[in-house]
């Protein structure tokens, strides 16, 4: 199933090759989950701070529970420090 992912800040080096600006859409299995796709960008997860499923936020407690639908947006922050 197609999902779109975006990665925001010092994560964007995490997209596929091709990807315009910080997302782009991408194939992952059904029911994948955000914890799947955030293994399968290879992103340390302890750098993925903030994850929001169409906008919806979602603890890392929930991240290998909640499954993925088919166009669905997946977004991700690092964490992010400043004054």
């Amino acid at each position: 199933m197609k999902i779109r992912i975006k990665l925001y800040a010092t994560l964007g080096k995490y997209l596929p090759k091709g990807a315009a600006r910080n997302e782009t859409e991408i194939e992952v299995a059904d029911g994948a989950s955000p914890a799947d796709v955030i293994r399968g960008l290879g992103m340390p997860a302890e750098l993925c701070h903030l994850v929001l499923v169409d906008g919806n936020y979602v603890a890392p407690s929930e991240r290998d529970a909640t499954p993925l639908k088919e166009g669905e947006s997946l977004a991700i922050w690092p964490p992010v420090a400043g004054g």
